[in-house]
């Protein structure tokens, strides 16, 4: 929290420092928008201050102090961040961009006149996917797994703990550590800064930051010769032309894809080939209570044909 509070003017330190601890501790985005109050997100939901507090407005000169000190006070080192619409920083965390935007041809040079901010905290959850190991794992191999869920459902967080059990092994359960290939295209899984992981991937993990998912899968599976390979948020035609080529060629596949439901996903014409060629073995769709009793995610676990396995629960926070 001290990495993102730095970052931050001194009235929206103090709101957050002064929130109860259980919220503080379950905030999941600061938003901050031009001549707006300043927006939390706590548990999927908007934090609502005690009364008689008042969220302070975020003025045009913090934003641009705010974009400074993102680009360590030299803007044009950002051009490839300002491009993307995203900044990693120290920790893993993942800063969106938004403003203006310079195009040439129809494509997106830069954004320029930066005036919203979401500042997306990275919260690794050592252990999260370790209910998920029985079915994934067995006959001393890895399945190949797809993770299905909305927004802010945990795929991310989920992917990125298989990724390190996959990479460190579970000694106590006898599962033995694999060469682990991360293709980290938004920088989200290992977070990392100039080239290191921000985040626990484990000692046999390699990762291609920032590089796009289709080619950086082409560019492990020949280059780092990996068992199992992580590529979160698949989607495009491209990357199921990638995805096919690696599980084709005997490598275990983890991936997340958006969508609300296995049937969903079927409607998505760039991923149901893969799913009717059934080369994923396991499906995890996660989906989020939002009731006032609890907040977390439930795990439902589905085999190659889409037929429930399990459920179970688990909370995020």
């Amino acid at each position: 929290m001290k990495q993102i509070l730095s970052y931050l003017p001194e009235p929206m330190q103090q709101i957050i420092l002064r929130m109860p601890e259980t919220d503080r501790n379950a905030l999941e985005e600061i938003r901050c928008r031009t001549e707006c109050p300043l927006e939390l997100i706590v548990s999927g939901k908007r934090w609502v201050p005690p009364e008689g507090v008042a969220m302070p407005i975020f003025q045009k000169e913090q934003a641009r102090h705010l974009l400074q000190q993102l680009a360590k006070y030299s803007l044009y080192t950002l051009d490839e961040e300002l491009r993307r619409g995203y900044v990693t920083i120290p920790g893993g965390h993942r800063i969106g961009l938004a403003g203006h935007v310079i195009t040439e041809n129809g494509h997106v040079l830069r954004l320029r006149d930066v005036t919203f901010f979401n500042i997306r905290l990275a919260k690794q959850k050592v252990g999260a996917a370790l209910p998920l190991v029985p079915y994934l794992y067995q006959r001393n191999r890895w399945f190949s797994t797809l993770l299905i869920g909305a927004p802010q459902t945990g795929k991310t967080t989920m992917l990125r703990d298989l990724a390190r059990l996959v990479s460190e092994g579970i000694p106590d359960r006898y599962l033995p550590s694999r060469k682990t290939a991360i293709v980290d295209e938004r920088s989200e899984l290992a977070g990392c800064v100039d080239g290191i992981p921000q985040n626990r991937l484990g000692i046999r993990a390699d990762v291609m930051d920032a590089c796009p998912k289709a080619e950086g899968m082409m560019m492990m599976i020949r280059s780092m010769s990996p068992e199992v390979l992580i590529v979160d948020e698949i989607g495009g035609a491209e990357d199921t032309k990638a995805l096919l080529e690696a599980l084709n060629a005997g490598v275990a596949v983890m991936a997340s894809a958006h969508g609300f439901t296995f049937d969903q996903l079927l409607h998505r014409p760039s991923i149901r080939p893969l799913i009717e060629a059934q080369l994923f073995e396991r499906y995890v769709i996660l989906s989020r209570h939002n009731s006032a009793q609890k907040n977390g995610c439930r795990l439902t676990i589905l085999d190659r044909m889409g037929r429930k396995m399990s459920a179970t629960e688990e909370q995020w926070q």
